[in-house]
């Protein structure tokens, strides 16, 4: 609920950019709530600061979203073992039957998720400069100020950010490359073998974990290798298939009762896991139209 007075024009005019702002907190954080938090803190300064002294003040207000959401995103990376209370966003999951997937209905979410999962998986920096640049437009001499870098720079972390969301945006979602990424990684976590899975992921890979009290993030090869991986794969080792959820290639897992333990999703970005979605909520699991057991 917004604090603002309709009556106020400075209120007025912070409520007409407020849609524009919550949608670029949004993409910078993945998170609602923590885009509302953002859009609040932002009339919080405007509030303080005053209109008066403000020559644009649309574009104050972005960089003012910018740079809280950037702060947000570095904290996150400090402390990437948190919980939050976004869910992952719908999934659909099909039979994976080495078919090209143009014809499947899912294939209509799938850029969606993989969108998703490789911002979260960029670095704060890239993630404010594709975000800003290529989705709103912001010059990137103002996204400089913002990260404290020259244009330049600022357009070389742009142009990173947009080479690994490209590669989800290709209509072949998956490739036998991605199956035989996805199945190594599958492979080395089964056979614990640690060189293994770094082999597979990238340095930064991003694990997200939708548990039913939030969901987890862990970040970084070494930290998925070491622990969730191994997690992940152990009930993908018991009873499952292999399954595109929304159109990336994952994995579904059954407990021999017959009950869904998890499904996993994988995004594979030049031949690393750059993000993994795992879901292991059973009552998120039990609203899933999940294929039978293989």
């Amino acid at each position: 609920m917004s604090d603002t007075s309709p009556a106020d024009p400075v209120a007025e005019a912070f409520e007409s950019e407020r849609d524009r702002l919550r949608a670029v907190a949004y993409r910078m954080l993945g998170s609602h709530a923590d885009a509302e938090d953002v859009v609040q803190e932002a009339w919080l300064r405007l509030s303080r600061q005053g209109a008066a002294t403000i020559h644009n003040l649309a574009g104050w207000l972005t960089t003012v979203v910018g740079r809280i959401s950037l702060d947000v995103l570095r904290s996150r990376r400090a402390h990437p073992e948190a919980s939050y209370d976004d869910r992952l966003p719908e999934l659909v999951v099909t039979v994976d039957d080495g078919a090209a997937p143009e014809d499947d209905v899912a294939l209509a979410d799938s850029v969606g998720l993989a969108l998703l999962v490789v911002l979260e998986s960029l670095r704060p920096s890239e993630r404010l400069a594709f975000v800003l640049h290529d989705l709103f437009a912001v010059p990137f001499d103002e996204i400089g100020r913002i990260l404290g870098k020259s244009a330049d720079a600022t357009k070389m972390l742009a142009s990173r950010a947009r080479r690994k969301v490209q590669a989800t945006e290709r209509p072949t979602v998956v490739g036998r490359e991605q199956r035989e990424v996805v199945q190594a990684f599958l492979a080395a976590a089964h056979r614990g073998d640690f060189e293994g899975l770094l082999r597979v992921l990238d340095p930064e890979v991003r694990l997200t974990v939708d548990t039913p009290d939030g969901v987890v993030v862990i970040l970084g090869a070494t930290k998925v290798a070491a622990g969730a991986a191994t997690r992940v794969a152990t009930g993908a080792a018991a009873r499952g298939r292999a399954v595109l959820v929304n159109g990336l290639p994952g994995f579904v897992s059954w407990r021999e009762d017959g009950t869904p333990l998890s499904v996993i999703a994988f995004t594979v970005v030049d031949g690393r896991i750059v993000a993994i979605a795992t879901v292991i909520d059973p009552a998120r699991l039990a609203s899933m139209n999940l294929p039978d057991p293989g």
